[in-house]
């Protein structure tokens, strides 16, 4: 299949590979999603305010995980598309050993420092309580998520995106069916709902673990790999930097956010985002799936040193991504209010929250751009430019706004910050891009 990213048509390249990368981000996505309206519903309103409070703690330790994987994955494309396969083993290796090492050592100081943690992330009031029990239950299986988020993006690297929508497809399942078992007939509340989530990520890894370790792909499982090499460890850092440094910013944004909403708007605030953080997730996936799609082609291609094939995915993953968008806005324009009421029925939820909602996908049209253009310098191993076009929408914009904008115009001006930075940092990416396709491509095809 390796070989395909060459060959074959980018259009079709890109859809196979977006695809299953869409439907395991959609399935992902239903599993929170699905986590929501269990504990609005069976449990309590609070309860969403909870999991909107820890979940970004879970996501912020395995971000390690998905870190290292896309690091890696983006060296192994372009050694693969360089026939340097040595080099590809070794990185794997070296991923491994990285993620499994770090995931734990930091699930040992989230134990440890859960209390501290907890309020950092907004953890205030009547929230407390069911955001402890969630927490110390959901923290035990962040190891197994920290190492499918490794494998992941290298099984995509791979050209098996099918098995790579698997790695999302079936903790989900097994996260709704475990959920209905143990909030709805054993009514465990918040520690039924977290034991599914825990158990569910024990199953994503062993099922990486299981890929791995199977006939089904190039990469194998080899000991002499893990062995740490200092080069290259370096070069997974310097790439997958990016992405864990993206999650620890978009962690600095949830504690803002969430101290924001609770100074302006109590708690219920924080569960009108616990909605529309759940809805973003969802609707947004196709787009975010064209972006996966995107990394192992344009890597693969930038490693054989083809840069009209380069310069055509670019364009067609814009176009497209771009198309998919404008459609998800005009779905949310048309039906706010349906899509807030299958997570509540609570009279001041279904007040609150759909005005909220269309404010904050205003901009969506235009967001292809600015997460094919940070996701171009991943895949062509430019570090700081990617680092720095991935911070640009949370970090450089989106934090500033969120802090500032409520002092004049409230709670409102939390959802207003969204759109703002949306157009702001699509701007600037554009330019970033733009220099870049005309600069970095002259190679000979």
């Amino acid at each position: 299949m390796t070989n395909k990213f060459e060959t074959d048509s980018i259009g079709r390249l890109l859809l196979k590979q977006a695809i299953p990368a869409t439907v395991g981000i959609l399935v992902m996505s239903l599993n929170m999603i699905v986590d929501t309206i269990f504990v609005g519903r069976w449990i309590s309103v609070l309860a969403i305010a909870a999991i909107t409070v820890v979940l970004p703690i879970a996501f912020l330790i395995s971000s390690i995980g998905m870190g290292i994987g896309m690091g890696g994955s983006s060296i192994i494309s372009r050694n693969l598309g360089e026939k340097n396969h040595t080099k590809a083993f070794n990185v794997f290796g070296n991923q491994i050993s990285l993620t499994v090492s770090l995931s734990i050592f930091f699930v040992v100081l989230g134990i440890y420092f859960g209390a501290p943690i907890l309020k950092i992330f907004g953890a205030h009031g009547d929230i407390v309580v069911p955001a402890t029990e969630y927490f110390n239950v959901i923290i035990m299986g962040v190891p197994f998520l920290a190492f499918a988020m490794m494998g992941n993006p290298v099984i995509r690297a791979l050209g098996k995106p099918n098995y790579a929508m698997t790695t999302m497809i079936l903790p989900a399942i097994i996260n709704i069916i475990l959920d209905i078992i143990f909030i709805k007939f054993l009514n465990l509340g918040m520690f039924g709902a977290g034991l599914a989530t825990s158990i569910s990520y024990g199953v994503s890894g062993l099922f990486v673990l299981w890929f791995f370790l199977s006939k089904h792909n190039e990469l194998k499982i080899i000991p002499k790999y893990f062995i740490l090499n200092i080069p290259i460890l370096k070069e997974i850092i310097s790439l997958g930097g990016v992405s864990i440094v993206r999650q620890g910013v978009i962690s600095i944004l949830i504690i803002v956010m969430n101290h924001s909403l609770f100074v302006y708007g109590g708690e219920i605030s924080i569960s009108v985002y616990g909605i529309i953080n759940r809805i973003m997730m969802f609707i947004l996936s196709p787009v975010l799936g064209v972006m996966q799609a995107f990394l192992p082609v344009a890597g693969f291609n930038i490693g054989a040193k083809n840069a009209l094939r380069v310069k055509e995915t670019v364009k067609k993953s814009i176009l497209f991504g771009t198309g998919v968008a404008t459609f998800i806005f005009v779905i949310v324009l048309i039906f706010s209010k349906p899509l807030v009421g299958i997570f509540t029925n609570d009279k001041e939820l279904l007040n609150l929250t759909p005005k909220a909602l269309v404010i904050a996908f205003l901009a969506t049209p235009v967001i292809t751009i600015q997460l094919i253009g940070s996701a171009y310098f991943q895949a062509a191993g430019r570090a700081l430019p990617a680092l720095m076009l991935t911070l640009l929408k949370q970090g450089f914009c989106l934090i500033p706004l969120v802090y500032l904008l409520p002092k004049f115009y409230g709670v409102n001006g939390v959802w207003i910050s969204f759109p703002i930075a949306d157009v702001l940092s699509t701007i600037i990416t554009y330019i970033f891009l733009h220099r870049a396709l005309n600069s970095d491509l002259k190679y000979e095809n």
